[in-house]
């Protein structure tokens, strides 16, 4: 420290590059989503409560004879384990790049909010407070856990990369792929809300906002990594879901 007050360097451009590249790899993702993980499933056990696209990823596992509740999670886990494997990353994380997440995630979240906040104020849309009682945030807030993990496993880790990949391969290029690939994904996204038991009334408002929220999660995804997509996802939902 003392080298770099001298030589007129400050750490903390090493520092942010660090922290940057460290919060991107798929370990730091599972270290810092194994919490939100935990506390969904116990959630699901406990409450009763369940996320639509863990419900759909757990119906494609049943449908391949793997029914057990903890398959899906068990499988999250070793997904980015593997991928760690595979990038050859360390195995070490540094003492400040998880706090540091969690502070990222926030920031993300209120910014998505503020795309909410200006989309409404363009189309005069003006949204009704609900009131709940505790209990019922609590059971909000455990299942948006599972949105921010599972939508984000879905949409993100597992379909806006394949389509990715799948545009590449058809000699687009790479950039370009993954526009498309952005594109195509937050349509599904957006649309993904509006099918299914649990699927609300198509509005024109929502779909917008909820094809913004996709493009938004995949640029992050993109340059920030599965970690902050999904904890800035649950953060987002948290915070206009219950608060």
């Amino acid at each position: 420290m003392e080298n770099s007050v001298l030589s007129g360097r400050h750490p903390w451009p090493r520092l942010a590059e660090g922290y940057w590249a460290e919060s991107r790899q798929p370990l730091a993702s599972l270290v810092f989503l194994a919490p939100l993980l935990i506390a969904y499933e116990l959630g699901v056990l406990i409450l009763g409560v369940q996320n639509g696209a863990d419900a759909f990823l757990a119906g494609l596992l049943d449908r391949m004879g793997f029914s057990q509740h903890f398959v899906l999670p068990l499988v999250t886990v070793c997904l980015l384990l593997g991928w760690h494997h595979v990038s050859r990353d360390s195995w070490r994380l540094s003492a400040g790049t998880l706090s540091a997440m969690v502070a990222e995630c926030v920031l993300l979240a209120v910014a998505l909010r503020l795309i909410l906040v200006l989309q409404s104020a363009m189309a005069m849309a003006v949204s009704t407070p609900i009131e709940m009682h505790l209990g019922d945030r609590f059971g909000l807030a455990v299942g948006f856990l599972g949105a921010g993990i599972y939508e984000e496993l879905l949409f993100r880790l597992i379909l806006l990369s394949g389509v990715a990949w799948g545009f590449r391969r058809a000699g687009t290029k790479p950039w370009l792929a993954v526009v498309l690939a952005a594109v195509a994904t937050s349509l599904l996204f957006a649309a993904a809300h509006y099918v299914g038991p649990s699927g609300e009334p198509l509005g024109w408002f929502s779909f917008v906002f909820r094809f913004v929220a996709g493009m938004f999660f995949a640029v992050v995804f993109s340059y920030r990594g599965f970690g902050i997509a999904a904890g800035s996802h649950a953060a987002y939902d948290i915070l206009v879901g219950v608060f």
